[in-house]
C-alpha cells in the first residue's frame, strides 16, 4: 500500500479508541511499514494507525534518528511533568505548550508478537504518550490549558486545511474531550 493520507482533526476515527491487535500477520507488518513511510514523508516524530484511518492499537516513532514501533502499548509514567511545545500531523502547523510526563515506559509487542518495552525521556517520552493518546481517542489539544485550547480552536477554525475539509462537505464536529486528565489540562 505505501504512503497513506493522514486524517485531520474532525475525522471521527481520531476520537474513537482503537481495537487491540490480535493477529500478528503480514497485514500488520504492512501497516507498520505504511505508517513508517507516511511518518517519514510528512515528516513527523510519530504516527498512530488511527491517523491513517486504521482503528488498531499500533504506532511508530522517529526520535533522534531512531525508528521504532509498538503494538498494544501500556504506559507507565513518571510523576514529574514538563510543559513543552507539541504538534501533531493531524493538526498541520499547529503547536502549543502541552504537559506530559518527563519519563515514560511503554510496554507492548513488536510486529512479530514479541514482547518489548521502550523507556524514554524528553522527546521520546512525549512521543510515546502522544501516540498512545491517539490509540485512546485523545488528541493533544485535549491536554492544553483551557486558555491555550481556546486559542488553538480559533487557529484551527481559521486554518486552510480545516476550511477545505468543511467546504468539501466533511461534517466536522468540535467538542470537548470526554477524557479526564486528573488536573493536567486545566
Amino acid at each position: 500500500m505505501g504512503i497513506q493520507e493522514i486524517r485531520y482533526f474532525g475525522d471521527p476515527i481520531l476520537l474513537t479508541p482503537a481495537a487491540i491487535v490480535v493477529d500478528f500477520d503480514k497485514e500488520l507488518r504492512t501497516l507498520v511499514s505504511d505508517l513508517t513511510e507516511t511518518m517519514l514523508l510528512a515528516p513527523g516524530a510519530g504516527l498512530a494507525a488511527p491517523q491513517i484511518g486504521v482503528s488498531l492499537r499500533v504506532f511508530v516513532w522517529n526520535v533522534d534518528d531512531v525508528l521504532g514501533h509498538l503494538i498494544n502499548p501500556v504506559l507507565t509514567l513518571s510523576d514529574e511533568v514538563e510543559i513543552d511545545d507539541e504538534g501533531c500531523l493531524s493538526f498541520p502547523e499547529l503547536t502549543y505548550p502541552t504537559p506530559r510526563s518527563i519519563r515514560a515506559v511503554a510496554s507492548g509487542f513488536n510486529m512479530f508478537g514479541e514482547p518489548i518495552s521502550v523507556e524514554g525521556s524528553q522527546l521520546l517520552a512525549r512521543a510515546l504518550q502522544h501516540e498512545t493518546d491517539h490509540l485512546d481517542g485523545v488528541l493533544f489539544i485535549d491536554r492544553l490549558s483551557k486558555s491555550d485550547r481556546k486559542i488553538a480552536m480559533k487557529e484551527i477554525r481559521e486554518s486552510d486545511w480545516f476550511n477545505e475539509a468543511a467546504k468539501s462537505g466533511v461534517n466536522i464536529a468540535i467538542k470537548d474531550s470526554p477524557h479526564s486528565f486528573f488536573g493536567r489540562n486545566t
